[in-house]
């Protein structure tokens, strides 16, 4: 069972590691640029001042299962209380419960900091995460054809919502 608990700076490397093969290998985001440690770092300092988490996936014996994080979906105060999560898991971690821990954990800090509605944006090409957020409760919003480019393809993007 995957034990939740807010990020550190320690765990930036781990992180790193678990990002970098999706950015690098897949379809799952359309991002092709990989993240050091020191661009982890960053992003979780940014988020920390506003309020926002980023959550590790920790296994007994302390490695990183995955990680969990969101930020606001759009700038402007209209949309202060709409925010769009991360969650991503390493390769070894199916079936030990992060996903479902994470989840839970991201959704109950949203609710507790006055989140309205989380967004999760998904390649189309990515099944496991289509799947991952139906099974969660998010429900299709929408679609955007075609809006990301990587491995010489266009891709479209499927957005979900969750109102907590």
């Amino acid at each position: 069972m995957a034990t939740i608990r807010h990020a550190t700076p320690e765990d930036a490397s781990a992180i790193a590691d678990i990002w970098n093969p999706y950015i690098r290998d897949t379809a799952v985001t359309f991002n092709r640029v990989e993240r050091r440690p020191e661009d982890v770092m960053g992003l979780m300092t940014a988020r920390a001042e506003r309020g926002w988490p980023w959550l590790v996936a920790e296994e007994e014996g302390g490695g990183i299962l995955g990680f969990a994080t969101y930020a606001q979906f759009r700038t402007g105060a209209g949309y202060a209380h709409t925010m769009e999560h991360t969650i991503i898991l390493g390769p070894d971690a199916g079936g030990r419960g992060a996903a479902r821990a994470l989840v839970r954990a991201l959704v109950d800090h949203a609710r507790e900091g006055g989140v309205h509605v989380l967004v999760g944006c998904v390649s189309a090409e990515n099944d496991a995460g289509l799947a991952f957020h139906e099974r969660f409760g998010f429900r299709e919003a929408g679609r955007i054809r075609e809006a990301g480019r990587k491995f010489d393809r266009w891709m479209d993007l499927v957005i979900f919502e969750l109102v907590i």
